[in-house]
């Protein structure tokens, strides 16, 4: 049994509007290429932002998926594998690395049909006691 893992999770958005095509088998094969931000400060201070440009395919019904639902700019959510194939262009080998999803999650919310901000989900907060919500009041005798 391998002890290796290959496995990716990324958070980004959209570039582009989704590009599928059908292969010979029959089979959708959807790419989209998502923008991952990172920041740090320099050795002055100063915020510096970057930003990573990640290539992501995703076959079958996910694939399915990703080109009915996504858009440019949506924010998702991207697990699978990293992949390298190649390819030879002008007797030229090249190379492309690119995420084979098997995992995807919207991140985005809809209201009034226009994507807005995700909104955290969380637990209500308990409401604080009053006076009038005392232990003895519990007790029935």
């Amino acid at each position: 049994m391998s002890r290796d893992l290959n496995k990716c999770c990324f958070i980004g958005r959209l570039g582009n509007d989704p590009e599928s095509k059908e292969l010979p088998s029959g089979n959708t094969v959807t790419s989209i290429s998502i923008a991952v931000g990172d920041d740090y400060k320099d050795k002055q201070g100063n915020k510096v932002e970057q930003t990573e440009w990640v290539r992501v395919s995703a076959f079958g019904n996910l694939a399915d998926i990703m080109a009915k639902y996504l858009r440019k700019g949506s924010r998702v959510y991207i697990e699978g594998k990293m992949k390298t194939r190649s390819w030879e262009q002008d007797g030229v080998k090249r190379y492309a690395t690119e995420i084979n999803a098997s995992e995807m999650y919207m991140l985005d919310t809809k209201q009034d049909g226009q994507q807005a901000q995700e909104q955290p989900k969380r637990a209500p907060e308990p409401e604080p006691a009053t006076a009038q919500d005392s232990f003895d009041d519990d007790i029935p005798f």
